[in-house]
Parts: structure tokens; sequence; C-alpha cells
């Protein structure tokens, strides 16, 4: 298992509408070592839902996590159980997000207030599965105590077998923000984090939350086990073709353009025979080109081309030949 051998982890954060199947190949071609993740998934629509249009993805994709939404033991085991067969390599609960949608299933971020059935439903999942089990939260809600909080909700967690908590180094307001605006409004207090590992140095314990780059991911697995980036890493994707190196020490060599043009052409011709849309890919990659001569050329062809009727692969090749520069990017 990728967190038996204690090593630093890397990962791309999952988002919502966001790291679909499409997207988590685009990024895969990019980094080997980064570890991935769903967007979430609740536990009723696994156990109700279409099982294989929820959970099915690529085998490059690994290793991949499955982010589920839910705060029912028994449901959640049960999505659990059924996702495990299509192998995926962890299992994470949300107890972070704080969308009026997962407020009114009485889970995501308001679970927070509730650590001892976060425990539960921890402990639900790890007796049907045999991958790890892992959470990712907020360092509290609303009016509570970060210090007690965030230390209440990692001792109920690791007293139930959790293999990891990934931090989100801000809290969630449930009451007075938006979503979009509990990803930046609240204060990050990274300190708040690095003060939870320091007190729990047998467990993995990875930080969450406004990081910008490699330089500071580099930074903050000096103090933590595990560093993820979210949108900075959407919005850039070209980004994580460094990360392997810079991070790991990796010596491979950094996956070129053409190469990636070459892979998603190849793809995209696969998708689109199956009765899929162009733009169903091509919304993950508008970011690839960010500050380069012609990005915005780039960017406008896969905008306005994608979305016409019988587009194929010929708008990715057509905004790829309008950057300029992309033979002499590292």
């Amino acid at each position: 298992m990728y967190l038996a051998n204690k090593e630093k982890i890397f990962a791309v954060a999952p988002m919502m509408d966001w790291t679909d199947r499409h997207c988590r190949f685009f990024h895969r071609l990019m980094t080997k070592r980064a570890l991935l993740y769903t967007e979430m998934v609740v536990a009723d629509a696994i156990i109700h839902g279409k099982r294989d249009y929820l959970l099915e993805y690529n085998e490059e994709e690994h290793p991949l996590a499955l982010q589920l939404g839910g705060s029912d033991p028994e449901k959640l085991a049960k999505a659990a159980n059924i996702a495990i067969e299509y192998g995926y390599d962890e299992i994470n609960l949300n107890v972070g997000c704080p969308s009026d949608r997962v407020q009114s299933g009485t889970f995501g971020a308001c679970l927070m207030r509730e650590p001892e059935l976060v425990g539960r439903c921890v402990a639900a999942m790890k007796d049907v599965v045999d991958v790890p089990v892992t959470v990712k939260c907020r360092i509290g809600v609303d009016e509570q105590d970060t210090q007690v909080a965030l230390d209440n909700l990692a001792h109920e967690v690791w007293g139930k077998g959790a293999d990891a908590l990934w931090v989100h180094a801000r809290k969630a307001w449930l009451e007075g923000l938006s979503p979009k605006e509990n990803r930046d409004i609240p204060p990050l207090d990274y300190g708040r984090v690095y003060d939870l590992k320091a007190k729990n140095t047998s467990h993995f314990i990875g930080i969450n939350g406004g990081v910008e780059d490699l330089i500071q991911s580099k930074s903050h697995l000096e103090n933590c086990d595990g560093v993820m980036l979210g949108r900075v890493a959407y919005h850039d994707p070209s980004i994580l073709r460094y990360v392997d190196h810079q991070l790991f020490d990796d010596g491979s060599e950094f996956v070129s353009y053409d190469e990636i043009l070459d892979t998603m052409c190849n793809y995209i011709e696969v998708h689109l025979s199956k009765g899929g849309k162009l733009n169903h890919i091509t919304r993950h990659m508008i970011g690839l080109f960010q500050g380069m001569k012609g990005a915005r050329a780039y960017r406008q062809i896969l905008s306005t081309q994608s979305t016409r009727v019988g587009a194929g692969a010929e708008v990715l090749v057509q905004a790829f030949a309008a950057v300029e520069d992309k033979m002499e990017a590292a």
C-alpha cells in the first residue's frame, strides 16, 4: 500500500465538477507520482445509482483515491465495499466540504461537530475494505475552537484506524459564507496543522489550502507528510510536469507537449467513438499553456471550437499549433 512505505505524498485535491476521469487522465500524463482523487461521490449514489458511470476510470490513473460523502456508517461501508471492487487505492471521507447541498445531507464540513460519528464511519469502512481509509477535514467550523475541534477529530479517527488525515488549513463557515467564499475568506492557519503533526508523529497528516506552487509544496513537506494542491493545479496544469522532478528527484524525462498532444488525441478519439463530446475533455486542458506566447489563442480555439457539432481531435491539434514557444519550454 502506498501509505505503508512512509514516503512523502503530493496529491491533487478532489474538486467537484472538475476532477472527473478525463481530468485525472490528463493530469496523470504529467506526473506519475501524484496521488489523484475523484470528485466527491455520495454513498447513496453508489448504492442506488449507476455505478459504472460513477466509479469507472482508466487504469493509467493509479494511484487513485475515491472520495465519499455521507454520514451513515452502514451506507458508507456498503458504498466502500462496492467501490473497492473497481480497484481504488484509497477510500477518503469528506469532512470538509461546506456547500449547502452537503450540509442538507448532514455530511461534509458539518461533521467537524460530530467527531465520534466520523470515527464510527471510519471504523465501518475499515471493517470491509483492505485499502487505506482516510479523512479530509477543515481545522474547524464556525465558532469552534480549532485547538479543540481538530484535536478531537484527529483523536477519534486515529482511534478507529484511519490511515491518514488531510487537513484544509482553514475553518469553514457554514453560515454567512458561500462555498466559494469558504475557499478564500477564512484565514489560513498552516501552523495549526504543523502543530497537529508535531503531536502525532506516528500518523500521516497532509496539508491543503492556498498552496500556490511547488516551492511552497516542498516547504510544507518539511512539516507534514503530504501536500495537496487544488485550484492551482487545475487552472495551471503544467505545474504537474515538474512534480516528479522537483519534489521526488525523479530522473525520468519531462513529458513533452508533443507527447501530451498525441496521447490526448488518441484518448479523444476513443471517447468520441463511445458517444462522448470533445469538450468533456478539453475543458480540463484550457490552462495548459498559462503564461506562454499563444496561450490566449489556444484558449480561444478550445473554448469556441470544442462545442461545435462534430468537433474532434483536430481542434486540439489546431489549438496546440497556436502556442509558438511550447517546444522550447522545459
